[in-house]
């Protein structure tokens, strides 16, 4: 049985998030990268949403190893359903898991606007 909007705020979510986990999470079962580094990603209720990804490009950060387009557009949906990209595309991230980059479905569908 779903939880409360009042719940999940009451466990220190914002607003958004306690929006989000009340009506259900979403899975993500598509995904495109654009040429801006955006992500245009399609839920599992049918959504279609933008996820803007250069706000993640800080100095020091880790996706700056995929701040190139030709890196960027190397994005997937791994086995765990998160969007990822593999930062050396020879190595398998299911061997060495320190060579990839993900993000969870919950945080894409917050942080992203629909289409």
């Amino acid at each position: 049985m779903p939880k409360s909007i009042e719940y999940y705020l009451s466990k220190g979510c914002d607003r958004a998030a306690a929006e989000y986990f009340a009506s259900g999470r979403k899975g993500i079962t598509a995904v495109t990268p654009n040429d801006d580094f955006t992500l245009t990603i399609v839920f599992d209720n049918g959504e279609k949403r933008r996820y803007d990804v250069k706000p993640l490009f800080t100095k020091n950060s880790v996706f700056n190893k995929i701040s190139s387009l030709e890196d960027f557009n190397r994005v997937y949906i791994d086995k765990t359903h998160c969007i990822a990209w593999d930062i050396d595309p020879t190595v398998d991230s299911e061997v060495v898991w320190s060579n990839k980059l993900d993000l969870c479905p919950d945080s894409c569908y917050i942080d992203s606007v629909p289409i």
